[in-house]
């Protein structure tokens, strides 16, 4: 199997009903094409606005049918305020069962993952799109290139976009911003 997966574009918030940016919905336009080139299975995203707004240019313009799914949400790190969410972020990449009030530790995390990529290894896809966020996408990554970690995760843009071969583990960069 053959995963593409892509990090949400430009977003106006981080709720779960964030909007796409003016530029984001250009973002998405751009993605068509960048996309255009793959045959995909499934199209699977987080149920979450940005995600949707995301992917929905390429699906309708391909015909794909957009598979919601609660597993591909973004890592909630706290329910509380936290000053000091980027130094305890960058620690749950360190202490995989760290966890913060309201939050979900990053074990947990790759443990939903887990879940939903064996779901699909079972339904014996070949190429499969999935449209999540970032902080699980580099979670996703690292289940395949242990190396990817709080930096790389710093470095993702939005959008995004890494072909995961999990036969092979192999994690290949595709966009270019």
């Amino acid at each position: 199997m053959k995963i593409i997966v892509v990090r949400h574009c430009k977003a106006e918030g981080q709720g779960r009903n964030a909007a796409l940016t003016a530029e984001g919905k250009n973002q998405a336009i751009h993605l068509v094409s960048f996309l255009e080139k793959y045959q995909f299975d499934a199209v699977f995203s987080s149920p979450f606005l940005r995600t949707i707004e995301t992917i929905k240019p390429f699906a309708d313009d391909k015909n794909y049918n957009i598979q919601l799914d609660e597993r591909l949400t973004e890592r909630i790190l706290s329910n509380k305020d936290d000053p000091n969410w980027m130094t305890n972020l960058k620690r749950t990449y360190i202490e995989e069962h760290l966890k913060f009030p309201g939050g979900e530790s990053t074990f947990e995390a790759k443990e939903r993952i887990r879940s939903f990529l064996n779901d699909l290894e079972s339904q014996s896809y070949r190429n499969v799109l999935i449209v999540t966020h970032g902080n699980l996408m580099s979670l996703m990554i690292s289940l395949f290139e242990t190396s990817f970690g709080f930096n790389e995760w710093k470095l993702l843009s939005n959008p995004d976009v890494y072909l995961i071969e999990p036969s092979k583990s192999i994690v290949s960069k595709l966009w270019v911003p």
